[in-house]
């Protein structure tokens, strides 16, 4: 029988963990489908490795690991994916707002032939309105980068091994796994879900956390900012020339040009532009030096694995 890896990022998830492995396990044996379920914890502040601790005691069919510290959740995922003994892997919130059931579906498509099997909200649940507004314009701007429409896309999704395996063997440092996965290709197929609400606890992503992620994947995916700079730099250009093409009018026609507060606007103008394109490709450049510096992307502190042996 194949077997199903269901990996499970945490970050302060203490008061889900062991309700994920009981509905995900009393699930996996309902549709009698042979999983394991590897929670990684992410370098949490709570108690969330004790509780994976005692879900790995209550449940044979979970492993845990643990960060040395917060790495974020791109690295999680690549932890499981990288731990995962199945012929094909599920990745899934620890707060089971990605409703569980729809891994069922999932996995009757990969059975049928499908190599990846993306899961897109039919509807954002109760989200904010600003953060709506933020996500949309993130999404649009990862878009028009990349050719994929990824409006409704999640980290909620089913990868054959050979998607898997062919994830693995990028060699970037800075990984975007919802972007990553379109990019890979395979035969694939989309599930629409509704969002559920928590059960227990609290976001962990605050604003802050959001735009830091958000410009992460934007600058590790795509070339979007320095093309937007490029852009600007262009209508600069053009208005350059038609005040240059007024100043000549000016000049031969004997008319003076009052320009005092022109040219302090426009050296305001292009000093804020030339410092926020050295920003950006600060930015890249500081990237690029992450990436020739090779560390790991994760440290593995402890495992129920060791601990069991």
């Amino acid at each position: 029988m194949p077997l199903l890896s269901i990996v499970i990022p945490a970050y302060n998830e203490d008061k889900m963990v062991v309700k994920a492995a009981e509905v995900l396990t009393q699930l996996m044996e309902k549709e009698k489908i042979e999983a394991e379920l590897i929670f990684i914890n992410d370098g949490s502040k709570d108690q969330t490795w004790m509780e994976i601790e005692r879900a790995s005691k209550l449940f044979s069919n979970v492993k845990g690991l643990s960060f040395s510290r917060n790495f974020g959740k791109e690295a999680a995922i690549l932890a499981g994916l990288e731990h995962a003994k199945g012929d094909c892997c599920v990745v899934i919130d620890c707060d089971l707002q990605h409703p569980p059931e729809t891994i069922i579906q999932m996995y009757s498509l990969w059975q049928d032939g499908y190599e990846l099997i993306e899961g897109v909200k039919a509807s954002r649940g109760s989200e904010g309105k600003l953060h709506g507004f933020f996500s949309k314009s993130f999404y649009r701007l990862i878009n028009r980068a990349t050719g994929f429409d990824m409006s409704k896309s999640s980290d909620f999704k089913l990868l054959d091994r050979k998607v898997i395996d062919a994830y693995l063997r990028l060699p970037e440092r800075k990984l975007f796994f919802r972007a990553l996965s379109y990019w890979l290709g395979f035969k694939s197929i989309e599930v629409e879900y509704e969002v559920q609400d928590r059960l227990a606890g609290e976001t962990k992503w605050s604003f802050s956390s959001l735009v830091k992620y958000a410009l992460n994947n934007i600058t590790s995916f795509s070339t979007a900012p320095m093309q937007i700079v490029t852009f600007v730099g262009f209508v600069f250009f053009l208005f350059a020339i038609v005040l240059g093409i007024q100043s000549m009018i000016n000049y031969f026609s004997g008319q003076s040009l009052a320009g005092f507060t022109t040219v302090i606007l426009l050296q305001l103008g292009i000093g804020s532009l030339i410092m926020m394109s050295l920003g950006i490709m600060g930015y890249y450049i500081s990237k690029i030096y992450e990436e020739v510096k090779r560390r790991p992307r994760y440290i593995v502190s402890v495992s129920t694995e060791n601990e069991r042996k």
